[in-house]
């Protein structure tokens, strides 16, 4: 069967979408001609292209430097959309309250294609403390907030992501990966060492939309301190709480998960 060619080709238009998906990649920002080189362009190409994208506020750069990095206009333009706007709103006071409950810090995650993004956070009120800033971009398998969402999908969407990821990322898929979403699906929640910090936990609990399936998912990374009382057992039971609430805040369905029910 042959694959169907597409009848309208816009060469501008893909040309723009490659530099940006480029720069989602590049923190440290790039050069036109390290774009050139990248999308085996010639730099006559790129450049009209970049000072387009520069006047229109999705890339920039800093004062006495050429290199061009990507701003937070999609990261905005992303939170403008309706549903997300709506999640993030909920979340907000939510995910105060929860913060200065714990004294821990607090990120709302969700799934982006096949890597998860970071779309709303809380600081602790307290100091020292460790936090995951809004707008931040995570591996989807070195997030908690990945894999629990990942969890609480239905199989199509959770393949899509995973074969997403796969190609964003040339690597292959964790051999335990099924077993371990299992483990979350029938816990309802994830607690393991941050994949990044030392001396991190990260625990997280997903949030659900009306159909039952995970759109978000809320995450402290737990920080022990001395002569606090928090503890993990504390952080659980505040966190759980706080996701049924946001879930039914946005009129979703809590699931009942196994610690649910043995805490019944």
């Amino acid at each position: 069967m042959k694959t169907a060619k597409r009848r309208y080709p816009t060469p501008a238009l893909e040309k723009g979408l490659d530099i940006l998906e480029l720069f989602a990649h590049e923190p440290g920002g790039l050069t036109k001609s390290d774009v050139a080189r990248r999308l085996n362009r010639t730099v006559s190409e790129i450049f009209r292209m970049l000072l387009c994208l520069e006047e229109r506020g999705y890339i920039g750069r800093a004062e006495d430097d050429d290199r061009f990095r990507l701003t937070l206009k999609i990261f905005r333009m992303a939170l403008e959309y309706p549903p997300t706007k709506r999640l993030v709103s909920e979340a907000l006071p939510i995910m105060q309250a929860l913060v200065h409950k714990l004294n821990q810090s607090c990120h709302l995650g969700v799934l982006e294609a096949g890597q998860v993004v970071i779309v709303a956070q809380a600081d602790s009120p307290v100091s020292p403390g460790f936090y995951v800033k809004a707008g931040s971009i995570v591996d989807l398998m070195h997030a908690a907030t990945g894999h629990v969402i990942l969890a609480h999908i239905p199989e199509e969407l959770r393949n899509r992501a995973v074969e997403m990821w796969q190609q964003e990322t040339g690597n292959r898929i964790p051999k335990d990966l099924d077993e371990h979403l299992a483990k979350i699906r029938s816990m309802g929640f994830e607690e393991r060492d941050s994949y990044q910090i030392r001396g991190v936990i990260n625990i997280t609990y997903p949030v659900f939309d009306e159909s039952g399936q995970a759109v978000a998912a809320l995450t402290v990374p737990y920080l022990a301190r001395t002569e606090d009382p928090t503890t993990p057992k504390l952080v659980r039971a505040a966190l759980r709480e706080a996701s049924i609430k946001l879930t039914e805040s946005i009129g979703g369905i809590p699931h009942l998960s196994t610690e649910a029910k043995k805490s019944r």
